[in-house]
């Protein structure tokens, strides 16, 4: 059966070495298709297909495999900052020509941690939480559990994981939370989790939701999207929404995406001050309500009245 060179590269999903495509295709086969341009060469022994992603192409044109933010991207994990360079791994001592706006990382990836040229998702997950901003990395972290990724196999890859970044990935799976709704959500509770601070994504209160919660404390942290709020009724629902958490007596405080990515230690700094205020009070209030208990278990109990005639 006469099988076109482009049809195999398509069923392997896009890349195909040399001896994969020889064994269902001509060499002239193959020499047309590249011809013709229904197949690139990529580089020796290696082919693919004119619409592979270009850091797959790259990927393969230098043999390595793509990695970190590019292979998050490919995976569809969303993550707090886009990939702005072409991210791709390599064998240790590998020496390949690097294309422009291409970062290369020198490291071994097994087949187990890589399928048709791109990371797996626990490896991307280990790639980037050792490299990135705690933030960065935490918000992929989260998106890997919400689509599924069972946590102990990111926490037992990150425990094994050696070398350099490896106390920053433990770090970021063990606070890693498939709760969170969004990577801005993550960055917001990145800020607040280097403060030291517990904060629990998706808390219901009432019949409000938020974003981060401090139930004990009644503190709201909300990261406010600017096309979350695109219409009317959008705005009105949150102010509403808003309004009856401090009905109830809670702090609501709310950050913009530029707060979270570009002044983190500012919203730390807001977070931990209402943080402490909201908790002095709460043990000022304590302390009253519990003097108020010793003085009435203190106080004699009142004289019952003599009957008498009148």
């Amino acid at each position: 059966m006469d099988v076109g060179a482009a049809e195999v590269v398509h069923r392997l999903g896009g890349l195909a070495t040399w001896s994969e495509l020889r064994r269902l295709v001509t060499r002239r086969g193959v020499r047309v298709a590249v011809e013709d341009g229904s197949v690139i060469r990529l580089s020796r022994g290696r082919y693919g297909l004119p619409a592979l992603p270009r850091a797959v192409a790259v990927a393969a044109a230098v043999g390595g495999t793509v990695s970190h933010t590019s292979a998050a991207e490919l995976r569809r994990l969303p993550m707090l900052t886009g990939p702005r360079r072409v991210h791709v791994t390599v064998r240790p001592h590998a020496h390949p020509p690097v294309p422009r706006g291409v970062v290369l990382h020198w490291r071994e990836v097994s087949r187990q941690e890589a399928e048709r040229g791109v990371t797996s998702v626990v490896r991307t997950v280990l790639d980037c939480a050792s490299t990135l901003p705690f933030a960065e990395g935490l918000a992929i972290a989260d998106s890997a559990l919400r689509a599924g990724v069972p946590r102990d196999h990111v926490a037992s890859a990150a425990a094994g994981f050696r070398g350099r970044g490896a106390r920053l990935l433990r770090e970021v799976a063990a606070a890693a939370d498939p709760r969170a709704d969004n990577p801005f959500e993550s960055g917001l509770r990145a800020a607040v989790l280097r403060a030291g601070l517990r904060f629990t994504p998706q808390v219901l209160v009432g019949d409000a939701r938020v974003d981060l919660a401090d139930p004990e404390h009644e503190i709201a942290l909300e990261a406010d999207s600017f096309a979350w709020h695109g219409g009317r009724e959008d705005l009105e629902r949150d102010c509403r929404r808003y309004d009856e958490l401090v009905r109830r007596g809670w702090t609501v405080l709310r950050f913009a995406w530029e707060h979270v990515v570009l002044e983190p230690e500012w919203v730390t700094g807001v977070v931990t001050d209402v943080w402490r205020s909201r908790a002095t009070a709460g043990e000022e209030s304590a302390r009253r309500r519990a003097a108020e208990r010793l003085r009435r278990a203190s106080s004699p109990p009142p004289r019952a009245r003599r009957g008498g005639a009148s």
